[in-house]
């Protein structure tokens, strides 16, 4: 039972090691494509690099309105540019059994930053699935149903200070 517990750690970290710094860092991006357009705004979501062995990752499906704008992995962001107005920030991860959503408003010409974290959820159902294989999953799963957040992601609005100071060590995301 140890050594699958040792096993799925060493796999974690191989598969870490896949984010690259191949990306476009933001400030050349928003140089290379400009502001928004007019009626737009601007929808950036990011994820911090993970620190040291923590294994509280999430690699996020990250959607606007049921549309998939990109994969938020540690160290990266996505974006995409959207009328101004209402909209649903859905984040998903496969074959996790629920999602994140937040509701959010935008105005024309502005850029909004979102972070994306692990959910205590998240991390319980990862830590079931060390323990306890698919076995620990399931149980994990039922046990934490009722929580607040159902889905592998907190979701925090980033001022603009802040977003930016974060995403000068941030790639694109592929």
């Amino acid at each position: 039972m140890l050594w699958r517990g040792a096993l799925a750690c060493g796999a974690m970290l191989l598969l870490s090691g896949c984010v690259t710094g191949s990306g476009t860092d933001f400030t050349h991006l928003a140089q290379k494509v400009g502001p928004p357009k007019s009626g737009q705004a601007r929808i950036v979501v990011l994820q911090e690099k993970r620190e040291g062995l923590s294994l509280s990752i999430c690699a996020c499906e990250i959607k606007v309105d049921g549309d998939a704008i990109g994969k938020a992995k540690p160290g990266t962001y996505v974006y995409a540019d959207r009328p101004a107005g209402r909209h649903w920030l859905i984040v998903s991860e496969l074959l996790f059994p629920g999602d994140s959503k937040q509701e959010i408003r935008t105005e024309s010409g502005r850029t909004y930053f979102f972070l994306v974290r692990a959910s205590k959820r998240h991390d319980a159902l990862m830590g079931g699935a060390m323990i306890g294989g698919l076995a620990g999953i399931a149980l994990t799963s039922v046990a934490t149903v009722g929580n607040e957040n159902a889905g592998p992601a907190d979701i925090f609005p980033l001022d603009d200070a802040a977003a930016r100071t974060t995403l000068t060590e941030l790639q694109l995301s592929d």
